[in-house]
């Protein structure tokens, strides 16, 4: 996998990261990344108008090694700072998953930069669900199998194939923010969601909330069985430079640092 490279003198890759809080405690429990590109002629791309085209092409696997260089890093410097995390998230291309190579050049990376596989999570985009080869599910099952967690994003969006979540063992799913809209409409729509929760913690996953914005929201969630979240009240995605432990001057929470 490629090496990270420079664009006009800045990084070509840019990672972002925001908070998965346990609802119960208000604590930060995971990190979540954003990738961000840095082009010569577009500028700053989000990964909603790059990631689609990206995966359909070889050019995904390469980026994956630059998003995972800096992942690696930046969960060191977490660890030096005492930022309290379970796991940082990256998200991998299905198409890399399909290479007989995964693990061994998975493992390279860990070994190079001595972190342990439990801190970190692969995050899979929702058309995993559409692969039907079985060579992602054995490579997710391998890479299990070394302590790496595995978290599968827009789950519940009406284009996702639901039932298809019981061919891979994945252990965490994020839903969709098309998910928590439904919260509060009447009794149906929350009883889809709760339905939803229990599906997935049926399936071997736990899920996430994505999109909660308000305090109900977390406690209809909990209510749910549904321990974690992040959206506007769990924090927005800042930089790794600003992510200190609380408390500390350049704290995460800092307005000035959000995007």
């Amino acid at each position: 996998m490629a090496e990270q490279t420079l664009v006009g003198g800045l990084r070509a890759v840019e990672m972002y990261y925001r908070s998965v809080r346990e609802i119960s405690s208000g604590s930060a429990a995971f990190l979540q990344t954003q990738t961000r590109l840095n082009t010569p002629n577009m500028g700053v791309l989000m990964p909603e108008a790059y990631r689609e085209l990206c995966d359909f092409t070889n050019q995904s696997v390469a980026l994956f090694g630059l998003e995972l260089v800096q992942t690696l890093d930046a969960i060191k410097k977490f660890e030096d700072r005492d930022v309290p995390f379970r796991w940082v998230s990256v998200y991998m291309p299905v198409n890399y998953l399909r290479e007989e190579k995964a693990e061994r050049g998975i493992m390279g990376y860990i070994e190079r930069y001595r972190i342990d596989s439990n801190r970190l999570c692969f995050e899979l985009p929702d058309k995993l669900l559409l692969e039907t080869g079985g060579g992602a599910a054995e490579n997710i099952s391998k890479l299990r199998n070394r302590g790496f967690h595995f978290m599968l994003s827009g789950f519940g969006a009406a284009s996702t194939p639901m039932m298809r979540l019981s061919d891979f063992a994945v252990d965490y799913v994020l839903m969709s923010p098309e998910v928590t809209t439904y919260l509060g409409r009447d009794e149906r729509s929350d009883n889809a969601v709760k339905s939803m929760i229990t599906f997935a913690k049926d399936m071997g996953a736990e899920p996430i909330a994505d999109g909660v914005v308000n305090a109900s929201q977390a406690e209809a969630l909990f209510e749910f069985e549904c321990n974690y979240c992040t959206g506007t009240l769990a924090g927005k995605y800042t930089q790794e430079r600003y992510i200190r432990r609380r408390g500390d001057d350049a704290d995460n929470d800092d307005d000035e640092a959000q995007e």
